[in-house]
């Protein structure tokens, strides 16, 4: 295979030639030929590209948007994101991107440990969204794949207790309510070893995963994708320290600063935003893609010998909430109250007073636990993650569960 740069060179022109977006994008920001771009040590002079602007491609150029740099006609898949006025993104994949992400998955499950002729139970749909397109990568590591779809809680504890795979793969709030349901039922769930989750923040929080590792009895590695990019870009090894990227001479990885976009070093305690560009997409390659993924790089904490750095997500910076100046990642919150198990569940919900990011004190925070914790909670939060909650404890198992990613913050009241 070419190197990352002779692919980087070959992938700039591609979309000089076949994107009208790429074309006047960066003719806008003073690039007129993709020479003019450079190569990748240069890469931080072009613009970022964000998710509202394929929405807006795709609304003016359907049905897949000036930003594609295929004909519909040559797609071999096309899978779909909801955006935020439930209108869907279209992301079109041709044969040779298939390949590339299945492979991309095998590496990534491979790094969770999955091996040949284990048993994994799925959760993840088949369709139209991209989580279905990690499927093709257990049947390429050589697993016994039992795929049960989406919310169906009964048909999954049905296949563990009946097929006793050594490993599921779901959200880790998803994880979380599976546990307490068996738990309730007195559903033995000895036969999985490892619990793989992904698709939201939480198997990298401390908190979380001696929760997921209590109630399973099994070790939790985490996985991160992002659908316009890879499905699955990211596998957690037996070290347990933080991800590492499955794509290098594919897709390029950049971390910069979430506010001002300056770059930043990947490097051992760095922490920032994860931006992707494609070296080697067909259908619709990005560039400078800004993922709003939080990450802390954590050599430093891994013994492991492969040489991608480790990763483990924080939150996304657009779930962030800005108290007074404060960012306040969800994540971290739960993450700070789940120093408080086993007399908190772990679910907690935020609950803005007014709509928006920016927020005044204090922020209603709904915990499910022992009553007389709130303040101590409540004391905890301020000091370790520096804004004011509003602390209000709930009864366990009163807080909504989800059987796919859960919401950490409820506008539903904000005025």
């Amino acid at each position: 295979m070419p190197d990352p740069e002779t692919l980087y060179g070959r992938q700039r022109a591609r979309l000089y030639e076949r994107s009208a977006f790429y074309r006047e994008k960066l003719s806008a920001a003073g690039f007129v030929s993709p020479a003019d771009a450079g190569g990748l040590a240069q890469i931080a002079r072009l613009p970022f590209t964000e998710k509202d602007e394929l929405r807006a491609s795709q609304a003016a150029h359907p049905p897949l948007g000036a930003h594609a740099a295929i004909d519909i006609t040559q797609a071999a898949r096309i899978y779909s994101t909801s955006g935020t006025s439930g209108a869907p993104l279209y992301i079109p994949l041709t044969r040779a991107d298939v390949e590339q992400w299945r492979e991309i998955g095998r590496r990534t499950y491979s790094c969770n440990g999955l091996q040949a002729g284990e048993r994994v139970v799925t959760t993840y749909g088949a369709g139209p969204f991209v989580a279905g397109a990690s499927l093709a990568a257990f049947e390429a590591i050589g697993c016994v794949h039992i795929p049960v779809g989406v919310g169906n809680t009964e048909r999954l504890l049905t296949a563990i207790e009946k097929l006793k795979p050594e490993a599921v793969a779901c959200t880790p709030s998803y994880a979380l309510h599976v546990a307490e349901v068996a738990s309730s039922r007195k559903i033995s769930l000895k036969s999985v070893q490892r619990v793989i989750v992904g698709g939201e923040p939480g198997g990298g929080e401390a908190g979380m995963r001696r929760k997921l590792e209590s109630a399973w009895g099994a070790k939790v590695y985490e996985i991160m994708g992002i659908g316009d990019v890879s499905a699955s870009l990211w596998g957690e090894c037996e070290e347990q320290a933080g991800m590492h990227f499955s794509a290098p001479e594919w897709i390029h990885v950049e971390l910069i600063d979430p506010d001002s976009g300056a770059a930043r070093k990947l490097a051992d305690g760095e922490s920032g935003e994860l931006v992707y560009t494609h070296l080697d997409r067909e259908a619709a390659p990005l560039l400078r893609f800004r993922s709003r993924d939080h990450v802390t790089v954590t050599v430093s904490a891994s013994r492991c010998s492969r040489s991608t750095l480790p990763v483990p997500c924080i939150g996304r910076t657009d779930d962030m909430l800005i108290v007074r100046g404060v960012n306040v990642f969800p994540s971290a919150v739960r993450e700070v109250v789940a120093r408080f198990q086993p007399k908190v569940t772990g679910a907690i919900l935020i609950k803005p007073r007014a709509k928006g990011v920016k927020q005044e004190p204090p922020l209603p925070v709904l915990i499910e636990g022992e009553a007389a914790l709130g303040e101590r909670i409540a004391k905890e939060i301020r000091s370790v993650l520096l804004f004011t909650p509003e602390v209000q404890m709930v009864r366990p198992q009163s807080l909504p569960r989800s059987d796919y990613k859960v919401k950490l913050v409820d506008y539903s009241e904000a005025r």
